[in-house]
Formats: C-alpha cells, structure tokens, sequence
C-alpha cells in the first residue's frame, strides 16, 4: 500500500519521539530504519519538527487527516472521527503549519539516523 501509488502518505513526527524508549534498542533501531526506509518512496512524505523549533503551534492530541473528507483524533478516552468540513479544515490548517516547521527529505533522515546512532 505504501507503494503502490494509489495513495499518498503524510507524516510529521516530533524529532523527541524518535528518541523516546518504547521498546529494545533492536526493535527500536529498526523501527526507526524503516521510517528512514518508507520516507525514500515518492507516496510518502515524512516531516520531523526539530526539537529547537518554535513551539508556538502544536496541537494537544495526535489526529490523522484522510484527504478532506475525515479526521480522526485519539483521545484518552476514545476515539473521534470528524467529518464537518469547517472542523476538517482547521486540522488541515494545523497540519501545513506543522509541516512548515518540519524538515523533510535528507534533513529528516539525518535526524532519524542521529536517533539511531544514540542507540548504542
């Protein structure tokens, strides 16, 4: 699916998260190779916020935006699925404003190499 071409993926990730423990070191390396790995393909896209970004902009909760036509934002307490176009587009806004403050291509992956590299 990832590289069919049929769809397009967009990820920002806070560069924190790379480092954080959620598993073994081994697991974790090689999570981490295979973002590096999907964020080659030309259907993905992946965005890193630096750490030393401006915090001026980040939602509370994690969400995901299929096209325009839904979001769906993880809370504590459950599961919430948008499909009002006006709330829609606010998480769309979100995201390109996140994205402004990501690094992408090789920028991106150097950041997740250097997560790797503080391994071990």
């Amino acid at each position: 699916m990832l590289f069919s071409g049929r769809h397009r993926f967009g990820l920002l990730i806070e560069e924190w998260v790379l480092r954080a423990a959620v598993c073994d070191e081994e697991t974790m390396a090689a999570q981490l190779g295979h973002l590096i790995a999907v964020s080659s393909s030309p259907f993905v896209s992946v965005g890193v916020i630096p750490t030393r970004s401006s915090r001026a902009h980040l939602p509370v909760e994690d969400f995901y935006t299929f096209d325009e036509a839904e979001v769906a934002v993880e809370l504590t307490s459950g599961y919430l699925r948008i499909t009002q176009p006006r709330e829609i587009a606010d998480y769309l806004r979100t995201f390109t404003a996140l994205a402004s403050m990501a690094v992408h291509g090789a920028e991106a992956r150097q950041l997740i190499a250097a997560a790797i590299t503080a391994l071990g």
